[in-house]
């Protein structure tokens, strides 16, 4: 069954164009996504290993410091598979418009 995205027929020019410009604006979006995981993982990764290594003689900074570095990990395993999969569901969702 074809969606009605405001197109006559699915073979207009224009809906063609208008939907390849859509996926690409979607694809463009994840890989912005995908870089503010990256970056927010180096900063929790920034800040903890400067906790350790400026007060290494301080436990109650040196614990959320390693606390710190557990996250950032988890952050970029988490933006990692969530940039994955969302691409592999844009690029479905494109294969599924050019089989209709």
């Amino acid at each position: 069954m074809a969606e009605d995205n405001g197109c006559k027929t699915s073979v207009e020019p224009d809906c063609a164009e208008r939907d390849r410009l859509a996926r690409e604006r979607t694809s463009l979006a994840n890989e912005r996504t995908f870089l503010a995981y990256i970056r927010t993982s180096l900063m929790l990764f920034a800040t903890g290993i400067s906790l350790v290594k400026l007060f290494p003689s301080t436990l109650m900074l040196v614990l959320p410091g390693l606390v710190l570095v557990c996250f950032s990990v988890i952050a970029l395993l988490l933006g990692v598979f969530r940039f994955r999969r969302m691409k592999s569901g844009i690029v479905g969702r494109q294969s599924d418009t050019y089989n209709s």
